[in-house]
């Protein structure tokens, strides 16, 4: 590798090195109690799927860069030099880690397993290895935000052709169907690019007769996925500047664990309040402003908790609320809540040709799942509703993977 490349990269690495993430790279003893918590582990028990080992390449490059003993006593096999070798050895570590971050609840010194792979994505930005995918669509993501006007016309339209499917399923009149742009509006709904993002959840905020607007945004921020946070901020920055410019009170984020993860703690402080869709139907059905018909959905229903949106933003307990509203033949996952195990899917692995790996390291949630005997799954995120509908086919679970807006769209008593 080049001297100056080498030295580009260094300065990335230490742009990271704040307080935290050195005490992340100093303390690990390598006692590997996180190693069953992590879900390709569990599923495939190889020492390369270990957080530990994952961890540990950029560990390495860590102590033979900055710490004295690597750079006095190289040899002592503690430390890596940056070359191509070990650029190849961060791509399979980052990528073979959704940033679940399972093993920190397990770990005694609360290492953050995704915080030094934030290192790792970095580097290979930096090195230009990262997978060009991710980086394709976060810079069409950027490029849409700063061409709105072209795209809006299109949009419009396409709106427009799903509004009869709306009023199948909320037969309320309106001049708006599906509003959009509509200064003052208390909630600006966030969703992602396709039809069944949209249709459910505004058929939700009609019933309830919520004043609200469709943001000409998607939620999705491949910039988080790549792990470039100047990426990340840019288009975290489209959805920020359209609520500030509608004056919205409320964004609320659709079925996407890392885009309401960004927005509610990644963006700084901003002048509207952040939710997520599964809190706003809870918040509804505990008002009693949507009701649904419970029992109408037939079969025992399990919940998949979305690492992004449950274990590391907190909404656990909204999901359950909306459920047991909807059903009384509900089963939980062993474990649940903030311990449930990653579906495999997330960091963006779903968008990546990766399909051995992510059925390979899907059997820890197959077995979860099949262990409740559940005849339907139920999940808040679309990067697990493909996972698991990707591990249902493979593994032939026999289960119906459902986004928790369309249960909730489809038991509406609609007045």
């Amino acid at each position: 590798m080049e001297k100056e490349k080498k030295e580009k990269l260094l300065a990335l690495f230490r742009s990271k090195l704040d307080r935290p993430m050195r005490y992340y790279l100093d303390v690990c003893t390598r006692c590997g109690i996180c190693r069953d918590a992590c879900f390709a582990y569990a599923s495939s028990p190889k020492a390369e799927y270990t957080p530990v080992w994952r961890a540990e390449v950029v560990r390495k490059i860590y102590k033979r860069n900055f710490k004295w003993i690597g750079k006095l006593f190289p040899f002592l096999g503690k430390s890596k030099e940056i070359d191509d070798d070990t650029m190849k050895q961060l791509y399979d570590a980052a990528y073979t880690c959704t940033g679940c971050r399972r093993c920190m609840m397990v770990c005694p010194f609360g290492i953050d397993t995704q915080a030094i792979q934030s290192i790792a994505k970095l580097l290979l930005i930096g090195n230009e290895s990262a997978p060009e995918e991710l980086s394709m669509l976060a810079d069409a993501s950027i490029e849409k935000g700063k061409n709105i006007d072209l795209y809006k016309a299109s949009f419009v339209q396409g709106i427009k052709n799903l509004e009869k499917e709306v009023i199948s399923k909320w037969k309320g009149e309106s001049d708006q169907v599906i509003p959009l742009d509509v200064e003052g509006a208390n909630i600006l709904y966030v969703a992602l690019a396709g039809a069944h993002s949209i249709i459910p959840t505004a058929s939700i905020l009609n019933a309830a007769r919520e004043n609200w607007t469709l943001s000409f945004f998607e939620a999705v921020n491949f910039g988080a996925f790549v792990g470039d946070p100047i990426k990340t901020q840019m288009i975290a920055k489209r959805i920020i500047n359209e609520a500030i410019r509608l004056k919205v009170k409320e964004v609320t984020i659709c079925e996407c664990g890392t885009a309401y993860r960004v927005m509610k703690h990644l963006v700084g402080e901003q002048p509207f309040k952040v939710s997520h869709i599964a809190e706003v139907m809870a918040r509804y059905l505990g008002e009693g402003r949507i009701r649904v018909e419970r029992d109408r959905i037939k079969g025992l229903i399990t919940y998949h908790d979305p690492c992004q949106s449950a274990r590391n933003s907190g909404v656990i307990e909204e999901p359950r609320y909306v459920l047991h509203q909807l059903t009384s033949n509900f089963a939980e996952m062993t474990p649940n809540r903030e311990y449930n195990i990653c579906c495999g899917g997330g960091g963006g692995l779903v968008a990546l040709e990766n399909e051995p790996f992510r059925e390979e390291t899907g059997k820890a949630k197959v077995n979860q799942i099949r262990d409740t005997g559940a005849t339907i799954v139920a999940t808040g995120c679309e990067n697990c509703h493909t996972q698991l509908k990707f591990l249902n086919d493979r593994y032939k679970t026999e289960v119906k993977v459902e986004f928790l807006t369309n249960l909730v769209a489809n038991s509406l008593v609609l007045e």
